[in-house]
């Protein structure tokens, strides 16, 4: 038996959010500064805007305010700003908008391109924060700049693909953000190699903190739930598999 109760873990998970366009209902709905409650709407799976996930404001979702490409993952900033994280060639990208600021532009500006493009996001209005660190970072806990705006933020699990030199060798990391203090933690997951998976079909779609234990538990596509030793970087074990 899983140590782990599994209906927790779940809820757990149910919570936190994944990347677009497959999990676009995590995405945080919001109110801005000035009260403007925020949605986000998916573009289904056909057409020359399929997957885009875009947002906008709850009244006039077919004004678009920010429009995101796969893999990103938006996260709420206290007190009313919202950041976004996502892969951008070599380096993890996090940016930081004043929704209130959001200009509304036309859907078809993005159309055909964006979906195309290495590009992850598309606004009329550049962020108030914006700063990237690579993913070549070792194993390890490092010191970091970082943009005044995200500094009411604790902690961010930022899961990504990790090169591994062989296939013994871990295709995937956790990256730990404290942003409050500055600092990011490079979690290489040791048992999440090239040997054992079926890296690109199979992959961490998302990572959370349990509040109770302090371990780390993740869900891993075409995989199951799983969860971590103390170290954050060896597999625990498997609460649910798919």
């Amino acid at each position: 038996m899983p140590s782990m109760d599994a209906a927790r873990a779940r809820k757990i998970l149910s919570e936190t959010v994944g990347p677009a366009p497959w999990y676009w209902q995590t995405f945080p709905s919001f109110q801005s500064h000035s009260r403007q409650r925020f949605t986000w709407t998916h573009h289904g799976t056909e057409g020359p805007v399929a997957h885009l996930v875009t947002l906008g404001l709850e009244q006039e979702t077919a004004a678009v305010r920010l429009a995101l490409n796969t893999y990103c993952r938006p996260f709420l900033v206290t007190p009313n700003l919202l950041g976004v994280w996502c892969p951008e060639g070599r380096n993890l990208r996090l940016v930081c908008f004043d929704p209130d600021q959001l200009k509304a532009f036309d859907v078809a500006e993005v159309a055909g391109w964006f979906k195309q493009s290495s590009e992850r996001i598309y606004s009329a209005t550049a962020p108030i924060a914006d700063f990237e660190i690579p993913l070549s970072l070792t194993a390890g806990t490092h010191k970091i700049e970082i943009p005044s705006a995200f500094s009411s933020i604790d902690e961010l699990i930022v899961p990504t693909s990790y090169k591994p030199m062989t296939p013994d060798d871990p295709a995937f990391a956790l990256f730990v953000f404290y942003l409050q203090a500055g600092l990011v933690e490079v979690l290489p997951q040791k048992w999440f190699t090239a040997a054992q998976y079926q890296v690109g079909q199979q992959w961490i779609t998302r990572a959370a903190r349990d509040p109770e234990s302090q371990r780390i538990l993740g869900e891993c596509f075409g995989v199951g739930t799983f969860l971590l030793e103390e170290d954050g970087c060896r597999l625990e074990e498997w609460i649910e598999r798919s």
